[in-house]
C-alpha cells in the first residue's frame, strides 16, 4: 500500500515524539524526557500475556459467571435502538444469550453485519469500506542459546518476507523451557487469502529457515522445529477515506444503548494493548457502577501510558536525588 495513500494520524499515533533527531540523540545521550517509541523497560507476563486472560476467566467462573468458548456470535439482537443480547453457536445449535449490556471486541465491520435488524445500507457501506492487515507468525525452535540480545527486531532486507523477528526467550526465560535452545516468533504481514496466508504450515516454517539464514542470524540447520500461527484483522487500516466512514459507524453505534465497543478491532484504532485494556475496564464500569465513558475518546490525544508511568517513574527518581543530597 503507497504511504500516499495512508492518512498522517497512523505514523502521529504509533511513532508519537520519535524523529531521527531523537533517535540518533538517544544513542549516545539519554534524553530528559521518555520518548514513548523507545521506551527500554516495562513489565511482562512471566508466561506470556495469555496469563492474564486466563486469569480473568477463572475469576469470572470463581464468580459465578460463564465463559463460552469456540461459540462465534453470528447474530447482535437488537429491539429498535436497543441492543437485546446475541445470538451464539456452539456445536452446530444456536442460542440467544440475553444481555444488560453487550461489549463487542469484534471488528467493527462484522459487528454491523451482525446486527439484527439489519442496519441501514449507508452505515453498512460505510464499514464496508473499513479494512484491516492480517499477519501470521512463524515459531522456530532455534539449537542456541542465544541469538540477539532484544525483544524483537524489524527487518528492511527487501530480499526477505518477514518484517519483524520477536526473541520471545528474553522476553521471558520461562517462555522457553530448554535454556539451550532459543525460540524465534518471525511475523509476516499479509492479507487473509493471499498467497502467503494460503501457504502450508511446512512451506512456512521452511520459508523461514531460509530467510533467517539468508538475513546471517541463524544457520538453517540450527533451526530444528516450528509451528505456525495466523491472526486476522491484526491491524485496522488508516488509509486515505477510513475516517469518514468510520464516523458513519461510529454515529449509528453510538446511538444504540446497551452496546459498548472496545479494544483495538472494536474501536477500529491502532491501539497499543494498555489502551486497549483501558477501553475494557472502562466498559466494564460503564456496567458495574454506572460510570459515564467515551471509550472512542482513549488515546485520542495520541499518548502512551507507558509514557506517562515512564515519566512519572523519572520524577520519583528525580525528587529521591534532590533528597539525597
Amino acid at each position: 500500500m503507497p504511504c500516499s495513500e495512508l492518512s498522517a494520524e497512523w505514523a502521529a499515533q504509533r511513532i508519537k515524539d520519535l524523529s531521527l533527531r531523537s533517535a540518533l540523540t538517544a544513542m549516545f545521550v539519554r534524553p530528559r524526557r521518555t520518548i514513548t517509541t523507545l521506551i527500554e523497560e516495562f513489565e511482562y507476563p512471566r508466561l506470556g500475556p495469555g496469563m492474564m486472560w486466563r486469569t480473568l476467566a477463572a475469576r469470572i467462573v470463581a464468580a459465578g459467571g460463564e465463559v463460552r468458548l469456540q461459540s462465534p456470535v453470528v447474530a447482535v439482537n437488537r429491539s429498535g435502538r436497543t441492543v437485546t443480547g446475541v445470538t451464539v453457536s456452539s456445536n452446530g445449535t444456536e442460542a440467544i444469550v440475553p444481555a444488560d449490556l453487550v461489549v463487542s471486541t469484534m471488528p467493527v465491520p462484522e459487528l454491523v453485519r451482525r446486527l439484527d435488524p439489519p442496519v441501514p445500507p449507508a452505515v453498512l457501506a460505510a464499514a464496508g469500506h473499513l479494512r484491516y492487515r492480517d499477519f501470521l507468525v512463524v515459531c522456530l525452535i532455534v539449537r542456541r542459546a542465544d541469538v540477539f540480545p532484544d525483544n524483537w527486531i524489524y527487518v528492511h532486507d527487501p530480499e526477505v518476507r518477514v518484517g519483524r523477528i520477536q526473541n520471545f526467550k528474553n522476553w521471558s526465560p520461562d517462555m522457553v523451557p530448554d535454556p539451550s535452545r532459543t525460540s524465534l516468533g518471525l511475523e509476516y504481514f499479509c492479507n487473509e487469502g493471499d498467497r502467503l496466508w494460503r501457504m502450508s504450515d511446512a512451506e512456512l516454517v521452511a520459508l523461514g529457515t531460509r530467510e533467517v539464514a539468508r538475513i546471517g542470524l541463524v544457520r538453517g540447520r540450527d533451526a530444528e522445529d516450528g509451528c505456525v500461527a495466523r491472526v486476522r484483522h491484526a491491524y485496522p487500516i488508516y488509509d486515505s477515506g477510513y475516517a469518514a466512514h468510520l464516523g458513519v459507524v461510529r454515529r449509528f453505534l453510538e446511538g444504540l444503548e446497551h452496546l459498548r465497543t472496545a479494544g483495538r478491532n472494536g474501536l477500529h484504532r491502532y491501539n497499543n494493548q494498555d489502551h486497549a485494556m483501558l477501553t475494557g475496564t472502562l466498559a466494564a464500569r460503564s456496567l458495574a457502577a454506572g460510570e459515564a465513558h467515551d471509550l472512542w475518546s482513549v488515546n485520542t490525544d495520541q499518548e502512551y501510558l507507558e509514557e506517562v508511568r515512564a515519566e512519572a517513574v523519572v520524577r520519583s527518581r528525580d525528587v529521591g536525588a534532590r533528597r539525597a543530597s
